[in-house]
C-alpha cells in the first residue's frame, strides 16, 4: 500500500455516470487532483455506449425522447379535432430506423461533451474495468487488456447497476433489455415485456404508442413500491390504449423458431395455468443488479454489502474509511440520477471542503413516464397509513379534466391526483399524487414545497395558474373519509 501524501490521485471514482461524475467535478473545483475510471461491459446482445452512464446512454434522457416520439404521434390525430388537416391518418407511422438514429446522435453528442468537460477540468480519464488491489490502489484493465495501476487517498465507488435476466431458458440468449432498446437495429414489432416496474411500463407504453403492440407480464404488481391506487391508474391507461397484461404471471422460456420471432411461454403463479405466444422482440425488465463483484471489495476490506451486491452506506462511508459509495450502488436508496448528482456533490464538499451537510433521501420526487405520466413526492398512502394509523391521517383526492382533452375527446377517467396528509391540523403534508399529463413539470414544484413542511391549509390557500392541471392540487378539498363524489362538477367555478 502507498505510504499517505504519496497517492497518485486525492479521489478516484469507480463509475464514469451522472453520481460519480458529478463527485468527481466537484472535488476538482474544490481544489482535488482526480481520475474516472470507466468501462461498458457489452450487453448479452452485444450493445455498448460511451461515457456518461446508464441515465445518459440508455436510461432518462433515450426513454424520455422516446416517451415524446410517442406523445407527438399521439397529438397528431388529435390535432384533426383542433382543426388541422391531416392528409392521410391511416398513413402515419414511426420510422423506427430514423428514430433510432436521432435518438443515438443525441446520446453521442452528450458523451462527447461529457469527455471535453472532463479534458477541461483536467480529471483524468481512464477507459477501463477497475478493481481494488488494497484499501488506496486501484488496478484498471484497459480495452487492449493492459493493466494499469492507480494509487488515490480517497476512492468513491459509483459504477451503478445492469439489468437482471431470469433464469430461465433463452432469456439471455435471445431476449433484450433497456440496454438494448433505445439502439435496436431493426424495429421491435409485437413485444412482450417482462416486468412491470417502471422501466417495463414505460418501455411498453412508448412501445404501444408507437405502434408496436405490447404485452407486459406482471409478477406481483405494477409499480412496486409506489402507490398503488396511482399504479392502477396508470396501467387502467395503458390498457385502454391497447397494452395486454398478464397478472400474476412469471416467464417460463423463451425459444427462437425457424421464423426468427420469439415464443415465449409462461405460468400464472396464483392458478398454475400456463400461457404461451409468439413475439417479434422479448424485452426483459425484472430488476437491476449492482455491479460490485467485479471490484474485488474484499481485497480492500470493504464488507458493507448486502445479499443483493448493493452497498450498505448510511452517509455513503464504507466500513472503509477512505471509500465511498454513491448512486444505485447504495443499498436501500432511490435509484435516481438527480439523487446520485446531489449526494456525489455534498460528497465531494465533505472530503475536500471540510463540509458537513449529508444527503437527505426523503422526499425525493420522482414521475414514471407512461403514457399518463405519474408523478409523486413523499410517502405513499399505503406507508402513511402504516406509519401513522388510519385515524391519524387524511387522503385528499380528486378527478379532474385537462382542458387540452376536450375537444380531441381524450379519456380522463384516470386523471387523478390526491394529498395524503396528518389528519391533525394545520395537517403537514406526507406525500403528493399526480396522474396525468407533464407529471413531472407539476410535481418538481411541490416537492419543494414538501421538502419545506407544506400544510394542507396553506395548499389550499394557494391560488392557482388557470386553466392548468398543476392547479387541481390547489382546488383539493374532498376527502375520502368524506365519502363525497371527488368527481369534478364544473370548470371555473
Amino acid at each position: 500500500m502507498a505510504p499517505v501524501g504519496t497517492y497518485d490521485y486525492d479521489l478516484a471514482v469507480i463509475g464514469g455516470g451522472s453520481g460519480g461524475l458529478a463527485c468527481a467535478k466537484e472535488a476538482v473545483n474544490l481544489g482535488a487532483k482526480v481520475t474516472v475510471l470507466d468501462y461498458v461491459t457489452p450487453s448479452p446482445q452485444g450493445t455498448k455506449w460511451g461515457l456518461g452512464g446508464t441515465c445518459v446512454n440508455v436510461g432518462c434522457i433515450p426513454k424520455k425522447l422516446m416517451h415524446q416520439a410517442a406523445l407527438l404521434g399521439e397529438s397528431i390525430h388529435e390535432a384533426v379535432a383542433y382543426g388541422w388537416e391531416v392528409p392521410s391518418l391511416d398513413a402515419i407511422k414511426i420510422n423506427w430506423p430514423a428514430l433510432t438514429e436521432a435518438v443515438q446522435n443525441h446520446i453521442k453528442s452528450v458523451n462527447w461533451v461529457t469527455r471535453v468537460d472532463l479534458r477541461e477540468k483536467k480529471i483524468d480519464y481512464v477507459n477501463g474495468l477497475g478493481e481494488f488491489k488494497d484499501p488506496h490502489t486501484l488496478i484498471a484493465t484497459l480495452k487492449n487488456g493492459s493493466k494499469k495501476e492507480i494509487t488515490a487517498k480517497n476512492i468513491v465507488i459509483a459504477v451503478g447497476g445492469r439489468p437482471h435476466y431470469p433464469d430461465i431458458p433463452g432469456a439471455v440468449e435471445y431476449c433484450i433489455s433497456s440496454d438494448d432498446i433505445f439502439s435496436l437495429g431493426h424495429p421491435p414489432g409485437k413485444t412482450l415485456v417482462v416486468g412491470a416496474g417502471y422501466i417495463g411500463l414505460e418501455c411498453a407504453g412508448f412501445l404501444n404508442s408507437l405502434g408496436y403492440p405490447a404485452t407486459v407480464l406482471v409478477r406481483s404488481v405494477p409499480l412496486r413500491g409506489f402507490d398503488q391506487q396511482m399504479a392502477q391508474a396508470v396501467t387502467s391507461e395503458m390498457e385502454q390504449k391497447g397494452v395486454v397484461f398478464h397478472n400474476k404471471c412469471v416467464p417460463l422460456s423463451v425459444e427462437k423458431l425457424e421464423t426468427g420471432q420469439l415464443k415465449a411461454r409462461w405460468q400464472n403463479t396464483e392458478t398454475q395455468e400456463r400461457g404461451e405466444d409468439v413475439f417479434d422482440t422479448v424485452l426483459m425488465a425484472t430488476g437491476r443488479y449492482a455491479l460490485t463483484k467485479t471490484l474485488n471489495l474484499e481485497a480492500a476490506g470493504v464488507t458493507c454489502v448486502s445479499n443483493s451486491g448493493k452497498i450498505i452506506a448510511e452517509t455513503e462511508q464504507t466500513n472503509v474509511s477512505n471509500i465511498y459509495a454513491v448512486g444505485d450502488v447504495l443499498e436501500g436508496k432511490p435509484e435516481l440520477t438527480p439523487v446520485a448528482i446531489h449526494a456525489g456533490r455534498l460528497l465531494a464538499r465533505r472530503m475536500f471542503a471540510g463540509a458537513t451537510q449529508p444527503m437527505d433521501y426523503d422526499n425525493v420526487a420522482t414521475t414514471v413516464f407512461t403514457p399518463l405520466e405519474y408523478g409523486c413526492v413523499g410517502l405513499s398512502e399505503e406507508t402513511a397509513l402504516a406509519r401513522h394509523g388510519a385515524d391519524k391521517v387524511e387522503v385528499y383526492h380528486a378527478f379532474y379534466k385537462p382542458t387540452e382533452f376536450f375537444i380531441p375527446q381524450r379519456n380522463i377517467r384516470n386523471c387523478y391526483l390526491k394529498a395524503v396528509a396528518l389528519r391533525e391540523a394545520p395537517q403537514r403534508i406526507l406525500g403528493l399524487h399526480f396522474v396525468g399529463p407533464v407529471a413531472g413539470e407539476v410535481i418538481q414544484g411541490f416537492a419543494a414545497a414538501v421538502k419545506c413542511g407544506i400544510t394542507m391549509e396553506q395548499l389550499m390557500n394557494t391560488v392557482g395558474i388557470h386553466p392548468t392541471v398543476a392547479e387541481e392540487f390547489t382546488r383539493l378539498n374532498i376527502t375520502k373519509r368524506s365519502g363525497k363524489d371527488p368527481n369534478p362538477a364544473s370548470c371555473c367555478s
